[in-house]
């Protein structure tokens, strides 16, 4: 099950696309974030889902936001993801321990071995404020998380 809005943010240091080590403490007291667990790259519903967020990131900036997407893809599938969707968005991975960012969120499924569609908004003290998590298939809609950023 998913933490809720109101409990801290699990920490997490999580290598990116580009082998940078990006870690939620980093961002504490600077920074909104709205960290975005998707199921794998190079599917359809994961694509368009970035892609939104890829032509939103002025809005999340000018909002006071850092948007994090992690997938439990490797740096190495995501560093090609990235570079062949022109994504500019820090793709994470949680890759190895397998999961284990994802376990934490409460976003992963055993079964397929992948997180779900689990989206949290954390306010620069490092409380989850907002939360939404989707079946695999159905796609979320980037304008909630701005509204939700909005209301912090």
């Amino acid at each position: 099950m998913a933490i809720e809005a109101g409990t801290r943010a699990p920490e997490f240091a999580l290598r990116d696309n580009h082998g940078r080590t990006v870690r939620l403490a980093d961002l504490r007291g600077e920074r909104n974030v709205v960290l975005v667990f998707y199921p794998f790259a190079f599917t359809g519903v994961c694509t368009g889902e970035l892609r939104a967020l890829q032509d939103a990131l002025p809005s999340f900036a000018a909002a006071g936001a850092e948007v994090l997407a992690v997938s439990n893809d490797s740096i190495h599938t995501l560093r090609v993801y990235g570079e062949q969707e022109g994504l500019d968005l820090p793709l994470l991975s949680d890759f190895w321990p397998h999961g284990e960012v994802s376990r934490a969120y409460g976003v992963f499924d055993e079964e397929k071995g992948c997180a779900v569609r689990g989206t949290f908004v954390i306010d620069r003290a490092g409380t989850v404020r907002w939360t939404v998590v989707n079946a695999l298939s159905d796609a979320r809609d980037t304008t909630d998380y701005l509204t939700a950023l909005r209301a912090l």
